[in-house]
């Protein structure tokens, strides 16, 4: 080990003649911080650094080559699949704060972004000149930025998924090298098509970090709507509830669409505080087309109370945009009539705030007493929600015991993604001390009013072991994942030929395994 430190100290004396030494950081709090996620971390690295441009984070990769020093890039931080990970002692992390340029060209409908930009960030800027990306960010998107976005292929704002959006990536490979795709290779073309031979954007779309970095990211543009409407419905059974989104999602009518199931609804507005519901107020009022408008959308969110939301069975939630407020007033009304088959409309305050606050505080990275919080997900096809869905409330049963000792509940979210995929996310609430990255990303006066936990070793391993099981459950129901990090069994899943093509194309790109080892397995 102590090798190993020594030849990492030799190698970073170097680093700051490419960064500059500002711009390398070795204090014991950042390194602690930047190797820390939701859940945990593993190693420490030995410094973060700061890049400013793709020519130094190329710079930076060939001398962690020559040094065989692991690289592993950190986005928005906001991971739970151990996605920046350190598996392996003697690297450094990469973080892109420095790197925040956001280019619009409104002619051929482009953005192209640095891969420091938030989705946050990216929003705002093209919100200035009405446009958005068809896919605009995860819910975490005040912290989470577009390249880790896109590697790890997010959802949650807008239709699809972030690599839906993608029209070209600039990448770095393991050897240094810069590689652009698709119509960008073509000597002075513009990255104004993901298609000319092989799709090789999608290779690194999805890839978690593990084929190369991204330095320059290009996604398509379109008009934003000038209005919403929003729907919630209380569904008495799961299945009523993804009946409803099953067909929405179909109709196409909706743009975005979430359901919460008791535990959810209860933690995540039954225990808001009237701080809180101020703030979601005057968001939704700042969002509304008028005052007069938002005045009465609040009005309704008053008069339905959050009591009869928070009790909703489960609950799902609709957004539609239109080009005027009768455009939206249709396709709402229509996803209405669809959605109120199967379950009971009430206030649309949560699509609401959701709309208003798309990027909130990442106050929900601890649960709504303070509690540790840990969720996973599976992609499955709509005709497997169901039996999984019976599965795993057996299997919690079959676990209640040992649940209710260490304090453990569970909630869940759900979502369509296209037509065909329905999100399923159970997640995990315990009593547990917070780390270093709960301290720093939850609000000061959120945190402050939590109540705090003493160590709990013995309730963390049998969350370890209950999420292996149900991910185990959820590929016996043909789940797969997104956002794979180092934590889902990405290589178990593959044939020997697919598997042969992804090593191949790590051996290409990375010969030396240096980039975000661990990555999707490999």
């Amino acid at each position: 080990m102590a090798t190993v430190v020594k030849q990492g100290q030799d190698a970073l004396a170097s680093l700051a003649e490419i960064v500059g030494a500002d711009h390398v950081l070795t204090d014991p709090d950042t390194l602690e911080f930047y190797a820390t996620d939701v859940f945990r971390r593993r190693e420490l690295p030995l410094a973060v650094v700061r890049p400013g441009s793709a020519q130094e984070i190329a710079a930076l990769v060939r001398h962690a080559r020559a040094h065989a020093m692991p690289v592993v890039t950190r986005g928005g931080g906001a991971s739970y699949t151990d996605a920046y990970a350190h598996e392996r002692e003697g690297g450094i992390t990469l973080d892109f704060a420095r790197m925040k340029a956001i280019e619009i060209d409104q002619d051929n409908a482009l953005v192209s972004v640095e891969p420091g930009v938030t989705w946050a960030e990216l929003r705002e800027a093209l919100g200035r000149h009405g446009l958005k990306t068809r896919f605009w960010g995860s819910y975490s998107g005040l912290e989470a930025t577009v390249a880790g976005g896109v590697s790890m292929n997010a959802i949650s704002h807008g239709q699809g998924t972030a690599a839906d959006s993608v029209l070209s990536l600039t990448v770095v490979t393991g050897t240094g090298e810069i590689l652009s795709t698709g119509s960008a290779l073509s000597g002075p073309a513009l990255p104004f098509s993901r298609h000319y031979g092989p799709d090789l954007a999608g290779l690194f779309t999805g890839d978690c970090g593990a084929l190369g970095i991204k330095v320059r990211i290009t996604l398509a543009l379109e008009s934003k709507g000038a209005a919403h409407g929003a729907a919630s419905f209380d569904f008495a059974r799961f299945e009523d509830l993804h009946e409803a989104l099953r067909r929405v999602a179909a109709s196409g009518l909706a743009e975005e669409n979430f359901g919460l199931d008791e535990a959810l609804q209860q933690g995540q507005i039954g225990e808001a505080d009237m701080g809180d519901k101020l703030d979601m107020a005057g968001a939704v009022m700042k969002n509304s087309a008028s005052l007069a408008k938002g005045a009465k959308t609040v009005a309704k969110m008053a008069l339905a109370g959050s009591k009869e939301i928070a009790k909703a069975k489960f609950a799902g939630h609709f957004i539609a945009e239109g080009f005027d407020d009768a455009d939206a007033a249709h396709r709402i009304a229509e996803i209405k009539r669809i959605a109120g088959e199967f379950g009971r409309e009430i206030a649309p305050s949560v699509p609401e705030v959701v709309r208003a606050m798309p990027f909130a505080p990442l106050n929900n990275v601890v649960g709504p007493k303070g509690e540790r919080w840990l969720p996973m997900h599976a992609q499955l096809p709509h005709s497997a929600a169901r039996p999984f869905h019976e599965a795993l409330q057996s299997y919690w049963q079959s676990r209640r015991a040992d649940m209710d000792a260490h304090g453990i509940y569970t909630g869940g979210m759900f979502m369509a993604v296209g037509t065909s995929v329905f999100i399923y996310e159970p997640t995990f609430y315990w009593p547990d001390a917070r780390n270093i990255y709960h301290e720093r990303t939850v609000e000061p006066d959120h945190l402050k009013g939590l109540p705090t936990y003493d160590a709990a070793p013995a309730a963390e391993a049998l969350v370890k072991d209950m999420k292996r099981e149900v991910v185990a459950l959820m590929h016996e129901h043909g789940g797969v994942h997104y956002q794979i990090g180092r934590s889902y069994p990405y290589l178990e899943d593959h044939d020997p030929a697919h598997l042969a093509v992804v090593r191949a194309l790590k051996r290409e790109l990375d010969p030396d395994g240096i980039v975000n080892p661990g990555a999707l397995g490999l």
